[in-house]
């Protein structure tokens, strides 16, 4: 399926839809998918559009996959080795690699889905269409509708700097919403007939950084104001900021979030304004599997690292040089599983899938040390054979994990156990809460609400940071 998969993540890559609106994108792999004898059981899934849920099979065990494709905004970019806009004027791009995520998804699935046909496997496999994981993460709402409930295990991968099993803790997050709302006046003229947002606002920063000091060294707190007001000569009437919450699990990260709310009431009362705190979206940590992990270590070991030629190693030092870095080229090391799981900052959807049952990736290299995630950098190389390769690795890889929790009942009973271990007695709860029946972008969508849906397909402050921490992990091992 070589072929199909380069075409599969070429053309994801040329789309490039945003978080919400990957209406293309999905539709390509629902095809894909359709076309090779997959029944599609749901399409906008869990109220969102461009989620979708595909099975073949019936029965036990049950397996699933999951695929995304939603781009990333002002990472459009050629893929050449220096920074150059889109000759079609495009201005997102995958710079987080969801091109390589759909097309190496897709691969592993129809070669499960073909294997299972030819020898007879009894059992249920499904793709998971999971949407929106740079903003409001499909996986959750799915999480919430118990879509992984019925599974036996999950597989996913992401590209990144190594290749490796996906083997580390990622973490929680709860993200908000504060709105504070005053009276307008004229600010120079009769400035005490109102009562300023922005002062609460303010105050409210203020507070978020005081609290910082007191948090346990796990916790982060970042945030941005997506309204300040429209006039210096008028009183802000309505001033926002979105803010995000993390730590090692939901029951730490709750507990900061009712500090967040108790700062924003005061403030509120403190400048005799009103406050709204919405939690808006929520994601667990994520939560590893060592006999998962150990399992596809063993199928990469065998499958080996991609060759990469003499342009694409030349391709990957311009890319270094770029970020002034050592032009050291491409890994030629596939990183072994950690013997203890390392955590990492950034957060991902896919820590409520492990919450539901027991879940394994892979990493896949498809930028070179030095290079993170979320750039132009990165953009170029997974539109070129460097995602390609990625794409094809992770393709073998999680179809040869998944031939063997299909066949190999010692294995499922293994991860299951190690499942159950660490998630210990916690009962899974959802991060969203009641009144979120749907993604908060799918508001501004239907809204025009441009500005709002700008700062909702934001950058992600915390995923850099976390992917150059394991980076620090692998490099401390002499990898």
């Amino acid at each position: 399926m070589k072929d199909q998969l380069i075409d599969m993540c070429d053309s994801l890559w040329k789309k490039a839809e945003l978080s919400l609106i990957e209406y293309e994108s999905a539709e390509l792999i629902i095809d894909a998918l359709t076309t090779n004898g997959f029944k599609m059981d749901s399409i906008g899934t869990s109220n969102i559009p461009t989620a979708f849920v595909a099975s073949y099979g019936s029965g036990s065990p049950a397996i699933g996959v999951m695929v995304e494709y939603d781009g990333l905004p002002g990472l459009g970019q050629e893929a050449v080795a220096a920074k150059t806009p889109r000759k079609d004027h495009k201005t997102s791009g995958h710079g987080c690699g969801h091109n390589v995520i759909g097309a190496g998804g897709l691969g592993a699935a129809l070669a499960l889905k073909t294997w299972m046909e030819e020898k007879s496997i009894a059992g249920t496999l499904k793709v998971f269409g999971a949407a929106a994981e740079e903003t409001e993460g499909a996986k959750v709402y799915m999480a919430r509708d118990g879509l992984f409930n019925d599974l036996d295990a999950c597989l996913h991968l992401h590209p990144f700097t190594i290749s490796s099993p996906f083997h580390c803790r990622m973490a929680a997050v709860s993200m908000l919403m504060i709105d504070f709302e005053g009276r307008t006046a004229h600010a120079g003229a009769a400035p005490w007939q109102g009562r300023s947002a922005l002062h609460a606002a303010e105050l409210f920063a203020h507070g978020i950084a005081v609290m910082r000091e007191h948090l346990e060294p796990t916790a982060r707190t970042h945030y941005i104001y997506t309204n300040a007001g429209v006039a210096p000569n008028v009183v802000v009437e309505k001033a926002q900021i979105k803010l995000l919450v993390r730590d090692i699990d939901t029951q730490h990260v709750a507990a900061t979030t009712e500090w967040v709310k108790q700062i924003a009431e005061g403030c509120a009362m403190a400048t005799q304004t009103k406050a709204k705190c919405l939690v808006f979206c929520g994601m667990h940590d994520l939560l590893p599997n060592a006999p998962m992990a150990n399992r596809i270590y063993e199928h990469m070991t065998q499958i080996g690292l991609p060759e990469y030629t003499e342009e694409e190693q030349e391709f990957a030092k311009k890319l270094q040089i770029s970020v002034g870095k050592p032009p050291t080229g491409m890994r030629g090391t596939l990183v072994p599983p950690f013997d203890v799981a390392p955590t990492v900052g950034g957060s991902t959807d896919v820590g409520d899938v492990s919450y539901n049952t027991p879940t394994m990736g892979v990493f896949v290299q498809t930028i070179p040390p030095g290079c993170g995630v979320h750039t132009w950098q990165a953009t170029a190389a997974h539109g070129m054979s460097l995602g390609h390769k990625a794409a094809i690795m992770a393709a073998k890889s999680l179809a040869s994990l998944g031939c063997d929790l299909f066949t190999d009942a010692d294995l499922l009973a293994a991860a299951r156990a190690d499942y159950e271990t660490r998630k210990g007695d916690y009962v899974y709860k959802s991060p969203l809460p009641p009144e979120m029946k749907r993604p908060l972008g799918l508001d501004a969508i239907d809204t025009g609400d441009d500005a709002f849906l700008a700062h909702l397909h934001c950058h992600d402050p915390g995923h850099d940071q976390g992917l150059a921490h394991m980076e620090q992990h692998i490099e401390a091992r002499g990898q």
